[in-house]
């Protein structure tokens, strides 16, 4: 048996970090292979027009209308596995410091802390480090999941003959973390299989995955039924609320309190780069921890540096060595510890994963430790190094032992810090790097590879602006063989322009940017140039939107940037463009106090859907606390002619005030009386995903499941109240009602009459119960739409086949 209290006591530790203040993550689900709207994907397919239909024009739409995705909580989403069957696999992705491992770790240390009585009802979550997984099985310590949870390296072994009951039963919740840490690109794909043939031996249980974006491909997972999630930065609201709880649990004196949440607070809200980093759960915490006992530093190198000699006093090298008789006294400062560990970063970098992975063998690490302990004249310095690493095997650091003979970084982004603060003190300290060397060997031989990129912006940030001014002007000239690049439409990826977009990123770490005005100048004209003419190649979304932020990353200090991008909303017939450009305006320029009217005006008479909707977004999560934000969305609701920002609206009232205890009436009262029936369904569909547990919700969408006068409504409600509520009694004969007793006049020929995906839902959640088989020959012979009765008869014909087998 699992033991709980083993679980509390290990994960007791992470209640530092988001998680353990309450803030849960957000995430908006990531783009699919093949994603356009749902109406549409019914109508081709029944149609069999998938292919032939849809031109490239038409499918960049499609395409773009699934970036609006709404921004979900991950509790929702991770709840809704156990209600919607479709939801059953999880990836998550999410940049460094995201909180991938904390989710996942919270929801076992949330399962360890449920009272007794409670837990053994709930299924059991099971937390798997894939690294250790995939070294495991390539030592030969076991040779699948199964027996790795029986026999590897995890904190408690579990009985291989209990836990299979248990997995073939659906009463687990497995969760695979980093699969971007297995670095092998071949072993990736092998235990990506192992994955997807557990999920087929065990298809009851749930699966979560987690990955960081850099270098996933997605198309085996999602081929296996997994559905995609990208973790959003926390937002403004988010942050506010971390920061107040924080402190609440941190602090005792209330007045030292009240200071310091304020300072930090104000240390977000005057430095733009400090409020960028704090959208990071995992550079938020530590900024907190600073901010006890000092000012912020404004620039991010510097914080990285805060934070490092945070975890590096943490380091208690002198106590370990005062435990040995062998070791005379030494003292090895935090100078000292750095300098380890920037060769450390260094060595990682040149090898063969290089930053791909975060990963060092215990002899090349003790090989740098000596090394660096002679340095510094440190007597018996390979004794001193092997009992650093011993102790490193018994407690994680900045560094930490990952099993077997290898270590790495807590976390990649000191690996990336320390590497980048190595070449520059290469470059500026023991100057054996040049200014040519560090532009052709470093950023040079680099600057396509996006693994390095958070290495690059570093060194832009750690150097004098001069120097940052000839690296983007050696950027600017560097030339992309586009038509390698192109997406499945032939539209130009964001690789085709990295090298423009990595110059802006660099130029945004530079500290005195009126150095280097002229570079900037000349930068942004480039990148205006290129958005502007989209030559030989059209621009996909996500270039686009790229280009657009980098303009605005850097002109934000110049009037003529925002002028440009005023321009591209009023002149620009491309849709995407002035949907970026409305983003990048709000988002940089949310100060300004003409940006607010300039979003309010576009929300209501701009011509263009996607430029309304994408102000409507901003609005609700940029200025959401004044007065008139609330009463204009809710104006929009009713009347915007176009159901895309109608929907963009009922989902942002829905995120952004569901504390509001006038929200739930509010999307009620959408539900029940507003003209448009996709407001009224995205209202039912908030209503079902985020107050499912309120007392009059289950009635409310029943009600509407019968009474409104759209089908698509109805059809909306069932399948909420069927995979919300799928394990009460009631349920099978409330869903053989709406089969029977649910109106439907077809108008076009694609549509789907609302009784069909009733009948799926019933095979699917009762297949060997009696009474479908009646249910069906019913509808086969006695339905009223053709169509349903050809699909019963299908499914009769299906059924037949099978007991003939």
């Amino acid at each position: 048996m699992w033991n709980r209290h083993l679980a509390c006591s290990f994960l007791k530790l992470i209640t530092a970090g988001s998680c353990g203040t309450g803030i849960l993550p957000v995430v908006s689900q990531s783009p699919q292979a093949y994603e356009i709207p749902k109406e549409h994907q019914r109508r081709l397919r029944e149609s069999d027009e998938l292919a032939a239909e849809i031109n490239p024009q038409l499918w960049e739409q499609y395409k773009e209308v699934y970036y609006q995705q709404p921004i979900r909580s991950i509790a929702e989403v991770v709840k809704q596995m156990w209600g919607d069957f479709r939801y059953r696999y999880l990836v998550i992705l999410g940049d460094p410091g995201s909180g991938k491992s904390m989710l996942l770790q919270y929801l076992a240390w949330d399962w360890a802390t449920t009272p007794l009585e409670k837990a053994i009802h709930q299924s059991i979550p099971l937390l798997i480090e894939l690294r250790t997984y995939n070294r495991d099985r390539n030592s030969g310590e076991c040779k699948d999941l199964l027996e790795f949870f029986h026999q590897g390296n995890v904190i408690c072994r579990l009985n291989q003959h209990r836990l299979q009951e248990w997995l073939k039963a659906g009463k687990v919740l497995v969760m695979f973390d980093g699969l971007d840490e297995v670095f092998d690109p071949a072993q990736r794909e092998q235990v990506i299989t192992d994955i997807h043939r557990f999920t087929n031996d065990y298809p009851q249980v749930r699966v979560i995955v987690t990955s960081r974006i850099i270098g996933y491909k997605s198309q085996r997972l999602q081929d296996a039924e997994f559905r995609h999630f990208l973790l959003q930065d926390l937002d403004s609201e988010q942050i506010q609320k971390f920061i107040q709880r924080w402190h609440e649990l941190t602090f005792i004196d209330k007045a030292d309190k009240l200071r310091k949440q304020e300072r930090l607070q104000r240390a977000i809200n005057t430095s733009k780069a400090i409020k960028e980093l704090a959208g990071n759960p995992l550079l938020l915490t530590m900024m907190a921890i600073l901010n006890r006992n000092q000012e912020l530093p404004r620039d991010r190198p510097e914080l990285y540096n805060q934070a490092s000699r945070l975890l590096l006093h943490q380091w208690d090298v002198e106590r370990k060595l005062l435990q040995d008789p062998r070791i005379d006294p030494v003292t090895i400062d935090y100078k000292d510890k750095q300098a380890m560990l920037r060769q450390i970063a260094y060595f990682m970098q040149a090898a063969d994963k290089g930053l791909a992975g975060n990963l060092i063998r215990g002899s090349d690490l003790e090989k740098i430790l000596t090394d660096c302990l002679k340095s510094i004249e440190v007597n018996n310095p390979r004794t001193v190094a092997r009992l650093l690493i011993e102790q490193l095997r018994s407690r994680n650091f900045i560094l930490c032992f990952l099993g077997g003979d290898s270590y790495g970084f807590v976390h990649r982004t000191f690996l990336e810090y320390f590497c980048a603060w190595e070449y520059v003190w290469q470059f500026q300290e023991t100057q054996t790097l040049s200014i040519e060397q560090l532009i052709t060997e470093v950023f040079g031989k680099h600057w396509q590879d996006e693994s390095w990129h958070e290495v690059l912006r570093l060194i832009a940030g750690l150097i004098d602006a001069k120097f940052v001014g000839q690296i983007i002007e050696y950027l600017i000239e560097r030339k992309i063989y586009r038509p390698e690049f192109l997406d499945e439409s032939r539209r130009l990826r964001k690789e085709g322009v990295v090298n423009l977009l990595l110059a802006a990123n660099c130029f945004a770490e530079v500290r005195n940017k009126n150095t280097i005005v002229t570079i900037a100048t000349q930068l942004q004209a480039v990148l205006r140039q290129e958005v502007e003419q989209e030559y030989p190649y059209s621009f996909a979304f996500k270039t686009i939107a790229a280009m657009m932020s980098a303009i605005a990353t850097v002109g934000q200090d110049n009037p003529q940037a925002l002028n440009w991008l005023k321009s591209c909303l009023k002149f620009d017939s491309n849709s995407y463009k002035r949907k970026t450009a409305v983003q990048a305006i709000a988002q940089y320029w949310q100060d300004d106090p003409n940006t607010l009217p300039l979003l309010q005006q576009w929300t209501q008479f701009d011509k263009n859907w996607h430029v309304r909707s994408a102000a409507v977004v901003e609005i609700a999560r940029g200025w959401k606390d004044e007065p008139d934000t609330l009463p204009l969305l809710q104006q929009l609701a009713q009347s915007d002619k176009d159901p895309n920002v109608r929907h963009a609206v009922v989902e942002e009232i829905a995120r952004s005030w569901k504390d509001e205890a006038n929200t739930l009436p509010l999307l009620q009262q959408l539900a029940q009386s507003n003209v448009n029936w996709d407001v009224r369904h995205t209202a039912v569909v908030e209503i079902a995903c985020g107050w499912k547990d309120e007392a009059n919700t289950l009635p409310f969408l029943q009600q509407l499941a019968q009474s409104d006068k759209n089908w698509r409504v109805r059809r909306g409600a069932v399948e909420k109240i069927a995979h919300g509520w799928k394990d009460e009694p009631w349920m099978l004969g409330f869903l053989c009602d709406r089969v029977l007793n649910n109106p439907f006049k077809r108008q076009f020929s694609w549509e789907t009459n609302p009784r069909q995906p009733v009948l799926e839902i019933i095979i699917k959640q009762y297949p060997h119960h009696p009474r479908i088989l009646t249910l069906l020959r019913d509808r086969a012979d006695n339905d009223s739409d053709e169509k349903v009765r050809e699909f019963a008869r299908e499914k009769l014909e299906q059924r037949s086949r099978k007991n003939r087998i």
